[in-house]
């Protein structure tokens, strides 16, 4: 355990958080998503849910602000125009840790392709379909050169 570190982000977790770079992108995926066969390097987070993990997850990792678009979920049977009441809960915390960032709704193919080239697939429990996002890593600015 770590002072002011979410539980929920175990040792592994936080090591490949870490080692990612400026433009990296991690997946956060149900638990029906494909993602061990999908993942260049795979994650477990058994036991818990997507909202949560993503939660803990935007605490820690900054999101790109450096393109116009860096949050993308899944979509509801692949049509963008759809959403559950998930990915109102997954906005809901994107717009609270990245304040102004939009989340993107991909197509199902687009998406799974996405997915297919992040650096790393966070596998969860989350019963609820479509509970899928992916998150493009910015960078945290010097003190000297913080933006407003």
């Amino acid at each position: 355990m770590l002072i002011g570190i979410p539980v929920l982000l175990g040792p592994e977790l936080l090591a490949t958080l870490r080692a990612m770079g400026h433009g990296d992108e991690i997946a956060l995926v149900d638990g029906n998503y494909p993602a061990k066969e999908q993942a260049h390097r795979l994650i477990r987070a058994d036991g818990h849910h997507l909202v949560p993990m993503l939660d803990a997850v935007l605490s820690v990792l900054p999101v790109d602000d450096a393109v116009p678009e860096a949050l993308f979920r899944a979509s509801v049977q692949g049509n963008p125009l759809l959403a559950d009441p998930v990915h109102h809960e997954m906005e809901a915390i994107c717009a609270k840790r990245a304040p102004g960032r939009k989340v993107v709704a991909l197509a199902g193919a687009d998406f799974y392709q996405r997915v297919r080239s992040a650096h790393a697939i966070v596998a969860t429990s989350e019963p609820r379909l479509y509970a899928n996002i992916i998150i493009r890593k910015g960078v945290i600015y010097p003190p000297e050169t913080r933006k407003p």
